[in-house]
Formats: structure tokens, sequence, C-alpha cells
């Protein structure tokens, strides 16, 4: 076991693109993690999506061994962390595993809402921080100028930043002797009982589910048998070991590390992210304390493409859950698209990811409804409910009163493109609550409704600043909202999958959009199909497709026009009978082109 003050436990947190995991990369290499055949760029981002997208989704761990100025070695346990906003519960996991963080800011961009962001969940953490200036070898880049935003912005003392570029490896031993020197070392005493805190866990299609742990106090070893403090349950410990990155088994872990253990948990609900992990023969007394759970903020239904997959998805579902437990998901069925789940995610980028790995690590076709938020409903007789999905919708007469969720948004952007980003708050009935410049960029907050930003916020704003402005929220509280339940009618059947929950002001734009892109996705019959979006029983736009026509006058050569004004006419009576026996088919292609509606 190591010496508690050979030890630091720290973090890299940044904005998305200002170089963490290039970082994580160089300090590999110095510390020789890895042999120079073995690196590739961002070695520690191993999901094939983070490669694609160039973004770290999953919080990654590696120890180091670094042999300092003064003669020792020391152990470093580096938590490579993400930098989108949708993914800050893994960032508030890693940081309860550690004493100490490296603050990392772009020296040409400056500070940006995540690393505002990121920074405090540090400093609320209680970590120690030491700000690190990046791409200083950049034309761009002014380091002077980002120290004193870092001391305006932030308000930590920025004076003995470390400058260096983790691209040409630049200032990498000053970052090394840094953390040595300014971090602390982790508290613990190894003789106590075992308190160890599970920080992530994730399923080995070898050896089944492996956990990521901080041990606090006592010893963790090979063949000890653990209990989980939250379910009571035991297990004989299997492997115990660090990741260097590779996994390297060690047999026990002290006070202070970090590492993995594996302990043959078959069922994926056993492991809860959050848990202490303790001695079965001595237990500590008291559980450790645990992280904040994540509250999902965007829900999305997702059904199985094929409705023979709907026990695959439930057990893909189940594994992600243990390897991202900021998602949840439960059991539902549709009238259009049969059984499936509704799901809670922390943002649109998070759904989007966890519906690429289940299509991608899963090999699932699925089809995901539009997304929409959580609303706090009042009922007449004083009771409150929560509403997740449009299709629970209770009777208009029943309703006192709706309430909404609103977030605090803080928009960073450059001064060229203010007066749009303003001009688009507005419209999604944003209040602004402050506005204040720091060296030629403004930083905008605003309260703005979250159902309004759930559906194309966050491309617009990129799209109308060029992708300079940066976006963070936190949700702020339930205002009483003027909101209505547009329904969707094709024929006189309401289409319970495309009912949606909008600002009465909207409705029937909202609605006349959707009827016109169903217009052209529901196949033609032979009589003529209304499609019409509604509020309770009020038509609010409608569009008809067109009826499809025999030609039944084809057998009549010449002769009396009545003969063929006869077979015209009976043909009309025909189809006046069908409409009102006809029921419309519609392929489920048109449920998902329609359902793509905010691609637009």
């Amino acid at each position: 076991m190591t010496d508690l003050s050979h030890i630091r436990n720290f973090s890299i947190v940044a904005h998305i693109d200002h170089g963490k995991s290039t970082l994580a990369d160089r300090l590999i290499q110095q510390c020789g993690g890895l042999t120079e055949r073995e690196m590739s760029e961002q070695v520690l981002d191993n999901m094939e999506l983070e490669r694609e997208r160039g973004i770290t989704i999953k919080a990654q761990t590696v120890r180091l061994e670094y042999k300092a100025k003064d003669g020792k070695t020391y152990h470093l346990n580096l938590m490579d962390t993400p930098g989108h906003v949708d993914f800050s519960y893994e960032v508030s996991r890693s940081l309860a595993a550690c004493e100490g963080a490296l603050l990392v800011v772009d020296a040409s961009q400056g500070v940006e809402a995540q690393t505002l962001a990121n920074a405090y969940l540090a400093i609320d953490a209680d970590l120690e921080l030491v700000p690190v200036l990046n791409k200083v070898d950049l034309p761009a880049a002014e380091p002077e100028r980002i120290r004193q935003q870092i001391e305006d912005v932030i308000g930590i003392d920025a004076s003995e930043a470390v400058l260096m570029s983790a691209k040409t490896g630049l200032g990498i031993p000053e970052v090394l002797e840094a953390l040595v020197t300014r971090l602390p070392h982790p508290e613990g005493d190894a003789d106590a009982e075992l308190q160890a805190l599970l920080v992530d866990s994730w399923y080995d299609p070898y050896l089944g589910v492996v956990a990521l742990v901080r041990v606090k106090h006592g010893v963790l070893k090979k063949g000890q048998k653990i209990r989980m403090m939250s379910t009571g349950h035991a297990y004989p410990v299997d492997r115990v070991g660090v990741f260097t990155p590779a996994r390297t088994e060690t047999g026990v872990l002290g006070p202070g590390e970090i590492g993995f253990i594996t302990a043959s948990i078959k069922t994926v609900s056993d492991c809860n992210v959050g848990d202490t992990i303790t001695d079965d023969r001595q237990p500590a007394a008291e559980p450790l304390p645990g992280f904040k759970p994540s509250v999902p903020v965007v829900f999305s239904s997702l059904y199985p493409a094929d409705t023979s997959e709907y026990e695959d998805l439930r057990a893909a579902l189940e594994r992600l859950h243990l390897n991202d437990a900021s998602f949840e998901f439960e059991a539902e069925s549709s009238a259009a698209l049969g059984m499936g789940f509704r799901c809670g995610f922390l943002g649109l980028l998070h759904m989007e990811i966890i519906q690429q790995r289940l299509e991608r690590e899963f090999d699932l076709e699925i089809i995901a409804t539009a997304p929409s938020v959580v609303y706090h409903i009042t009922l007449t007789d004083g009771s409150e409910i929560e509403l997740h999905n449009p299709t629970d919708y209770p009777e208009v007469t029943r309703i006192a009163e709706i309430e909404e969720p609103w977030i605090k948004a803080s928009i960073m952007v450059p001064d060229e493109y203010l007066g749009s980003v303003l001009q688009l708050c507005t419209e999604r009935r944003g209040e602004q609550i402050d506005l204040t410049y720091v060296g030629g960029r403004a930083m905008a907050v605003y309260r703005l409704p979250l159902n309004e930003v759930v559906f194309d916020f966050y491309d617009r704003l990129k799209s109308i600043s060029r992708g300079y402005a940066s976006f963070d929220y936190e949700l702020d509280e339930y205002r009483i909202g003027n909101l209505v339940k547009v329904d969707i009618m094709v024929n006189g059947d309401v289409v319970d999958a495309l009912a949606m929950i909008v600002h009465r002001d909207q409705a029937e734009a909202r609605g006349r959009h959707l009827c016109e892109r169903l217009k052209d996705l529901v196949p033609r019959q032979l009589f003529k199909v209304a499609l019409q979006a509604a509020i309770g029983g009020k038509v609010i736009a409608r569009e008809t497709v067109g009826a499809m026509r025999k030609d039944v006058t084809s057998k009549c050569y010449g002769g009396d026009i009545t003969r063929k004004r006869k077979l015209l006419e009976k043909q009309k009576a025909g189809k006046k009978k069908m409409r009102q026996y006809g029921n419309v088919e519609i392929p489920q292609s048109a449920f998902i082109q329609a359902l793509r509606m905010g691609d637009e």
C-alpha cells in the first residue's frame, strides 16, 4: 500500500474542446503509462461514439507513477471528465472521488459557460483548483488577458497559472510539479472499518459487473467478503486492481486509492452508483455521503422498430443504466407504436447519445418520440400530479393550473452576435436577468421555459452565433403557464404518439406545421383523409389528403354520356360509404418521419 502523502487524486475540468483529453494523453505519456507504440490520440476516450464526435461522454480514470523533483515517487490518480452540460452528473461523481482539480482554460478562447459551471462544481465539492492555460502556442493566445479574466469571472487567484500546450507537450513537467506541490494528499485510516465509495460501474461480457471504487478508510483485498450498504447484499471479491490505463491487478487497495473490483455481481440493479462498500464481517457504522441523485429534465419514449425486440431493448437499457446512472426508464405502451419505454435524460445530447449507443452497442433499431419535459398539474380537487407524457394529460375540466419548469441559462457570446442571441431568447419567451461584458465577450443570463429549449434551441443558438456561443443551464423553478395539449387526428381518430404540450400562443403554428408534414407522409386512400390538429374539441389546423381515383369509365367506348355519368355516381356513393367505415392504415415510417419534426 502507498503512503497517503504520496497519493494525489485529481480530475481535469474544462469547457468542451479546451483540451482535457489531450492533456490526459500527455500526462500518461510523460509518466510512461503507455509505450509510444500503444499511445493513440484521446487514449481515454475508448467509446466509438466519443472518438467519432471528439467529445468525452464517460469519465475515465488512470493511475500514473511520477518521480518528482524532490526524488519521491508519487501515485497520481487522474480522472478525465466530460465538458458538456448534459454530462455534468459524470463530473460531479468524479469530483467526489478527488481532492483537487486542474482547471483547463483555452488561452485564446478564455472562460466559457461550462468552464464556469464546472469550476463552481469543484469549488462546491471543496476541491483545490490549479488553473492551467492551454494552447499557449497558438498565435491568438493571450495568456495575460485570460489570467485576468479567470480572476474577474471565476474569482480564483490565477497569478501562478501554469502555461502549457497539450498538443506539443510544452509545460507538461510544470503541470506535474504543480499537481504534487499544490494539491493536498488524501486523508484516511487503514486500520478503520472499510468504507469505499462506488464511483462508477459497467458491464463486461467476460467479468460481469466491474465497479470503480475510491477507498476512504480501511483496506479492500482480493478474497474479502464485501457488503453493499444500500441493498445489504454481500459478495466475495474476485479481482482488485487499477487502470494504468491497462487493467492491472494489484490484489489490494488502501485508503486514498482509486481502482476497480469485480465480485461476481450478477444482477445489474445491485450496483448502485454512490453506494458505500464495506466489509461484511466488520461493517462500518455509517455510509459515506453519496451523490445527489440526478434529476432527469427531458423525457422521450423509445420503442423497438420491430415489436419482437422489446425484451432485447429492456436488457440493453438495463446494461446502459448500470454504466450511466443518470438516465431512468419505465415500461409503457402506445396504440400507434406498441410496447416501449418512457426514458428520462439530463438533456438533448444525453438523449441522442443513449439512442446511438443502443443502436451501435446493442444493434437495435429504435423509434423515439418527440422530447417533452415534466409538468406539475394541480387538479380541481386539490391533488397534484406530475405529467411526463402528453398522452396522460387529464380532462381539461379537471385541471386547475399547470406549472412548467423554467431554467436559468448563462450564454457567453462575442459582441457581434449578441443582438441575434437576445432576439432568439425573446422569441422563446425568455426573461433577461443580467447582461455583463468581460473583455469583448458578453455574458447574458436569461430565464427560459425548458420546453422551449428542448426542441432546437441549442442548434439555433450555434447557427446564429456561428458556433461561438456557449450555453450552460440549471433548473430554476416551476411557474404557472398558459399551456395546452395539441392532439393530432387522422380521419377523426386521435394519434397518441404525436400529442404535444405547447404554449397557447404557439399551438396553432406547431399544429399546422405537423399537419403539413403528415400530409406528405400519410398514403392516399380511396377516400379523402382529414388531418387535424385540435385543442380539446376545437380544431386549429387542417390538411386534406386527396383520394385516389380508379378509372371506372375505362370500359365505356363511345355511346351516350349518361352511361359514364351513371358509373361515376355509383363510384361516388361507394366512396361516401367507404368514408363512413374507412379505417386509415398509417405505416410506421410515417410516424418516424413526423416525429423528426424538430430536425428542420
